[in-house]
């Protein structure tokens, strides 16, 4: 008798501990988040950074899966899973993000911050808050802004010195009319590729150039084919770190606050691994033989004044840029 009294005593300690287990397993979340850059770009890093931070705040109970180098489609077919409630997270450029929420477009103005301190100011303070709330309404939670650095000229066989440099030549940009409007602004034709597709069409001739900013230009290897990098940072767009609301609103108040805990967390070390990327690609391309200039930008600035002037129909942006400017 003792035999089977022990025989289901082991039975239901063995029921109990798998009763437990399929407990926490249902309990886990797992939060897809995807993005179009490679492993070794330090935004990737910051992501991984985040789902472990992540992890430990949740004690398990939440984790981010992280899928790079366009696994699961373009920034634009990202935002489109996020709207559906088909993927959890993404990071895009806010140059993308304004065909989704349109004050976005601000930060794709030709030198819209004096520097990257000011950038960060209004970025971290009222303004960057404002615009990552905007997106709201259109099923898209801002979470953060990661550094992207400033955006620079590189072609294939001539460097871009002055805004006349770019007459005529096929320039590659984000799908942004703001990007658009500024590369006529400066004489060029601007020609929207994705980023995928970029090198080849660099290689064929399709474009004459493209402008990103040092790390992409080095990590893509675009320095392959365009010999001239000239540095005349246009523009200095932040990447938006996103949730699908769906996502968002299916935590409750505790889990949000470990998710924008883990996101904040992940911006600080993402900009700290960006400033030592940013030098170290520009090293890089120049041993590979890149011919690396730093032209004067006020003729550059010059050129883009119209671009400003057309917002002034724009009430909304216009005060947008005139709080920016304004920003000590």
């Amino acid at each position: 008798m003792k035999k089977y009294k022990y025989k289901y005593m082991l039975f239901a300690i063995v029921l109990f501990l798998g009763l437990v287990s399929c407990e926490s397993i249902k309990k886990t979340k797992a939060i897809k988040l995807a993005h179009g850059l490679d492993e070794t770009h330090p935004v990737h890093k910051a992501m991984v950074f985040m789902g472990q931070e992540l992890e430990k705040k949740s004690d398990g109970t939440l984790n981010i899966h992280v899928y790079p180098n366009q696994q699961l489609g373009s920034e634009r077919q990202c935002l489109e899973l996020l709207q559906i409630g088909s993927l959890g997270m993404t990071k895009v450029s806010a140059a993308v993000m304004e065909n989704f929420s349109p004050n976005m477009k601000v930060f794709g103005l030709p030198y819209l911050f004096e520097n990257r301190e000011q950038a960060f100011r209004v970025l971290d303070g009222p303004i960057g808050k404002e615009l990552l709330d905007g997106g709201t309404k259109y099923w898209l939670k801002g979470l953060g802004y990661y550094d992207a650095g400033s955006r620079s000229f590189y072609t294939v066989k001539e460097p871009i010195e002055e805004p006349d440099d770019l007459k005529g030549l096929k320039i590659r940009v984000m799908e942004s009319v703001t990007a658009m409007n500024m590369i006529k602004s400066m004489g060029g034709a601007p020609t929207p590729i994705s980023s995928g597709e970029l090198y080849t069409a660099l290689q064929q001739g399709v474009v004459d150039g493209a402008e990103n900013n040092p790390p992409t230009f080095y990590l893509t290897r675009e320095y392959e084919v365009c010999k001239y990098f000239s540095l005349d940072e246009h523009t200095t767009i932040p990447d938006v770190l996103i949730m699908s609301t769906h996502l968002w609103d299916s935590l409750n108040e505790e889990e949000q606050g470990w998710v924008q805990e883990a996101a904040d967390a992940s911006v600080q070390y993402q900009r700290t691994l960006w400033a030592k990327a940013e030098d170290e690609a520009i090293a890089a391309v120049e041993k590979a033989g890149v011919t690396v200039s730093r032209p004067d930008k006020a003729p550059f600035m010059e050129k883009v004044t119209s671009v400003y002037e057309s917002y002034k129909d724009n009430p909304e942006v216009y005060s947008l840029i005139q709080r920016i400017q304004e920003t000590d």
